[in-house]
Parts: structure tokens; C-alpha cells; sequence
């Protein structure tokens, strides 16, 4: 089945392994040959920067990511290309190819300048994770401490999510503190995403959205992404098994919870870590076998693993 995947840390493994594509990366969980042969329609690379680098570090990085990511196009034109509205989206499927769509994880690298925003969009990045774990010029992210959790947007991330909304830049708040998720769902009118996120009512881990969150997110027409990382699919954090059928209790919890359009793919691929029932990209007919056996109707499998997202790109890009 064809799919798209909101979240891979690909071009970072690429990166740390000093290739310059991610063509065919060995021990990894994507590159692009497996791509083609996965049934993926769409990819959303990552540029993940780690928060403790300093601002010009996380600019070389960013800048080293982007070289590899255009490499890749360069070199993968026959399987892949870039993808930054639906029309392209559209186009690439028709002639057979997988949409790229770039992204940036961890918006520190805006230093609080709505220009730095749009020389991202000008190099075609089309979703921006405003936090990873640590604070930064957009606000603050997840915690275990409940004060932290519950603080938002700094004035600058206010500003800079309803400009993003404006330039057809989807806001991401996969890592952000609940705090900042109701001040983005406060700001905005377009869909907003959860690109690689779960059910907190399922697994507790900070990372995860509880069922007021999921019911904001549908009410906005946004999609969460399921991760595969065990820590967000399990209820005993201990519990380091990726499990097919705990997946599949996620995806049944966000139907339950906002209804069969909030829900698609986020795999977290390459940035998590475990023992996987799906480990690479290749593998995802697992969960799309599995969700049928629960009884999910392929109308319903299609909107999981391709439409929904579809449907954000179109509204929010």
C-alpha cells in the first residue's frame, strides 16, 4: 500500500556516517532504494539538530544536511523528487516517483529573525518542529517537570507560527511542551501536525498527546503521526519491543478519540531506538496487514496511511 511517512532522521544517519547520499545507506531503517521498494508516495526528511550545539554549529549541520538532501535528489531523480505543495505531490505520483518533503527538527536555528524562516521556505522546507528537547526562541518542550510542561510560545514563536501559517509552512509540535501545543492551537486556522507523536492515554511518555490534545488537533483538521519508538507505544517505559499490535492500538485510540481524518505515519524512523517489529521501511505492510485484521476498511487504511496527510499538504502548504 502506498503511504507517507511525516518523520525519518535519514539525512542525519547519512550524515554521521559520512555519506553524501542517502541512496543506500546499510544498517539504517530507510534510503531510497528501500523507499522504491516499500510503497512509500512520500517522505518527509528531517534536518534534526541537536540543541546543544551553538547557533552557528546547528547552521553548519543544517547546511551539511541540505547538501546530502540535495545529492540525493541529484542523484535519485528516477525514484525521487521534491515535493513542497500537493500538485507535486500529485505530479510525482502520476510519474511514478516518491515526493520528497524537507523538513527542520528544532527551530533554534531561526534566532528569533522571521527571515531566517524564509530563507528556509526558499530552500524548500515545508514543516518546521519548533522544539526538540530543550528550549529554544519558539518556546518550550516537553517535560516530566509540570511547571516546564505547561509553559508556551516565547512572543517570537507566537509570531513566527501564524507567519509559517501564512508562507505554507506546516507548524509541527511533535516534541513541544503542552503549553506551547494550546497556545499553537490557540494561534492557528489552518491544520497544524504532530508529526511523530502517540497516545499519552496508552503509553505516559511527555512525548504524547492526551485526548484533549487529539480532539484540538482533529478539530483544527490536523494529523498525528504514529511513532514507532517502544517508550511512546508502551505503557511500561522499560518495555523496549516495537509491536505491531501496539501500533495498531494507537491508530484505534486517536479514531476513537478525533475520528479516522487525525491519524497517519510518523515512523521516527532513524532517530529511535529498540527492538522493532518493523525495523526498516520496507516492512510496513506489517501494520497496514494488521490494522485489516482489526477490521479497519481499506477506505479508512487509505486516509491512515496516505490521504490524511495528503489532505494537510494540501490545506496547510
Amino acid at each position: 500500500m502506498n503511504y507517507i511517512d511525516m518523520h525519518c532522521d535519514t539525512l542525519s544517519e547519512a550524515l554521521v556516517r559520512g555519506q553524501k547520499t542517502a541512496k543506500s545507506l546499510e544498517g539504517t531503517m530507510v534510503d531510497v532504494e528501500r523507499l522504491k521498494r516499500s510503497g512509500a508516495a512520500g517522505q518527509f526528511f528531517a534536518m534534526f539538530l541537536p540543541q546543544r550545539e551553538s547557533i552557528p554549529q546547528l547552521n553548519t549541520l543544517l547546511e551539511k544536511m541540505y547538501e546530502i538532501y540535495q545529492n540525493t535528489l541529484s542523484e535519485c531523480s528516477d525514484i525521487l523528487a521534491p515535493a513542497y505543495r500537493v500538485e507535486d505531490l500529485e505530479k510525482n505520483r502520476r510519474e511514478g516517483k516518491i515526493s520528497a518533503f524537507l523538513t527542520i527538527e528544532n527551530g533554534a536555528v531561526a534566532e528569533e529573525k522571521l527571515e531566517n524562516i524564509q530563507r528556509f521556505y526558499r530552500k524548500g522546507v515545508r514543516l518546521i518542529t519548533l522544539t526538540w528537547n530543550d528550549e529554544n526562541c519558539f518556546g518550550y518542550p516537553h517535560s516530566s517537570d509540570r511547571e516546564e510542561m505547561r509553559r508556551g510560545l516565547t512572543p517570537f514563536g507566537k509570531e513566527a507560527v501564524s507567519y509559517m501559517e501564512e508562507q505554507g509552512i506546516l507548524v509541527d509540535v511533535s516534541h513541544l511542551s503542552d503549553g506551547g501545543f494550546y497556545d499553537v492551537a490557540d494561534i492557528m486556522k489552518k491544520p497544524f501536525v504532530a508529526s511523530h507523536s502517540n497516545c499519552r492515554a496508552l503509553a505516559p511518555a511527555t512525548r504524547n498527546l492526551t485526548d484533549d490534545m487529539i480532539r484540538l488537533l482533529a478539530e483544527h483538521g490536523g494529523v498525528a503521526g504514529i511513532n514507532f519508538e517502544p517508550s511512546f507505544l508502551n505503557g511500561n517505559p522499560g518495555d523496549t519491543l516495537s509491536r505491531v499490535e501496539r501500533m495498531c492500538d494507537h491508530v484505534e485510540h486517536f479514531i476513537r478519540i478525533g475520528g479516522v481524518e487525525c491519524v497517519g505515519i510518523g515512523t521516527d524512523f532513524d532517530g529511535i531506538g529498540g527492538q522493532f517489529e518493523i525495523s526498516d521501511c520496507t516492512q510496513m505492510e506489517k501494520l497496514f496487514t494488521a490494522l485489516r485484521k482489526r477490521g479497519i476498511s481499506e477506505g479508512t487504511l487509505e486516509k491512515i496511511a496516505y490521504r490524511n496527510v495528503e489532505r494537510v499538504i494540501r490545506e496547510g502548504m
